[in-house]
């Protein structure tokens, strides 16, 4: 089986709830195909750089798997026909990363920074 990244952009109107729902929903897709979802981060509502569908906003998620051909081609079909995924894209890799990803890594580092006392 070959190992991919999948990233898609979910409606802004969905709750954070619904939007892990949809990480869950299509792992399921992949698992009854024959492969497995190795890891799956939820980005959160980010604004996009364009609007999309009239959407200004997007839920992210990112999924790692490692699954055949013929899931992921049919999890990508299922996510073109639903209504609440507005964009997917996925890259086929030679070897997972360990660890958090990109995203999660600068959001962490933001966080642990030192607050800079305001000058009122």
């Amino acid at each position: 089986m070959a190992l991919y990244e999948h990233v898609f952009i979910a409606r802004q109107d969905l709750s954070n709830t619904q939007a892990e729902g949809l990480i869950e929903h299509f792992g399921g897709v992949l698992t009854d195909n024959g492969g497995k979802v190795v890891d799956s981060e939820y980005w959160g509502l980010k604004t996009m750089a364009y609007k999309i569908n009239k959407n200004r906003k997007g839920h992210y998620a990112f999924v790692r798997s490692d699954a055949p051909s013929p899931a992921v081609k049919e999890m990508e079909r299922l996510m073109g026909l639903h209504d609440d995924i507005m964009r997917v894209m996925t890259i086929k890799v030679d070897v997972h990363e360990e660890g958090p990803s990109a995203v999660i890594q600068a959001k962490n580092s933001r966080d642990e920074r030192p607050r800079r006392p305001r000058r009122d």
